[in-house]
């Protein structure tokens, strides 16, 4: 791993309960700049509670979670999302019956000065700063790949161009660091490959940090320098991506002792 200066982001013994089940047990992570990392693990292991506590959603009974030198523990979502951490989700949320340029203009609007409330006074640095979240959005439509779709209801789209839609609407927020949750999650083999190559397109092209929850090893062991391993809530390996191949624990917990990787 790097030197601390270079780390982005760090998870120091993060604890999160609730009521008497531990989803996440003294939990520690740092992630340098610039990276694509991994946390995996079975079902109900932890990762996607993980992601809340990075993400403000939830707030850990125990530990610490430093952002580029700040505490963001107990910081709201949005305050998060400010601060520079975009995420997506498991299961897609997108606004179906938006456009595909609309679900864009929501994750702009992050950024936006001007308040809701001078749209019906008319005033014109509102529309000025509308005029150029669309021109923004239509721009990250285009460098995704989104075009052919630009007018189009999110719902009615292929669902490889949700997932890259919802990435769209992340990228909207101007993140330095992106959480991915199981983003190949429903892919066939080619469409897992191909996000692989997008998701370290995204990363060189936004200059991004990516940590990723994903099931799909193929895709994990394909575009993540370092992974972290959980099982019931806990730490039980961690490492590149062929330390954890043949990580017996992995294995055991994991992964199962007759999967091969080509």
């Amino acid at each position: 791993m790097n030197e601390a200066k270079d780390i982005l982001l760090r998870a120091d013994e993060v604890t999160m309960r609730f009521g008497g089940v531990t989803a996440v047990s003294d939990m520690s992570l740092a992630i340098p700049r610039g990276s694509i990392v991994g946390v995996i693990g079975p079902n109900g292991a932890g990762k996607t509670t993980l992601f809340n506590v990075l993400s403000g959603f939830y707030t850990p009974q125990e530990g610490s979670v430093i952002y580029d030198g700040q505490n963001i523990k107990g910081l709201p979502p949005f305050r998060v999302c400010r601060l520079g951490i975009a995420r997506t989700f498991q299961n897609i949320r997108l606004s179906t019956q938006m456009s595909v340029l609309e679900n864009v203009m929501v994750g702009c609007h992050v950024r936006r000065r001007w308040p809701w409330w001078m749209a019906p006074l008319g005033l014109p640095m509102y529309y000025r700063e509308e005029q150029a979240i669309r021109d923004k959005a239509m721009r990250l439509v285009e460098r995704l790949d989104l075009l052919p779709y630009v007018e189009e209801k999110a719902g009615s789209l292929p669902y490889g161009a949700q997932r890259r839609l919802e990435i769209a609407r992340a990228l909207a927020t101007e993140p330095r660091m992106l959480l991915l949750d199981e983003p190949a999650a429903g892919m066939n083999p080619q469409e897992s490959l191909d996000l692989m190559h997008f998701i370290e397109h995204v990363r060189d092209e936004f200059d991004l940090t990516i940590l990723l929850i994903e099931h799909d090893m193929k895709v994990v062991m394909g575009v993540c320098r370092y992974i972290w391993v959980m099982e019931y809530g806990a730490l039980i390996a961690k490492g590149d991506p062929e330390t954890i191949r043949n990580h017996p624990e992995v294995i055991r917990a994991y992964l199962g002792d007759e999967v091969k990787y080509a």
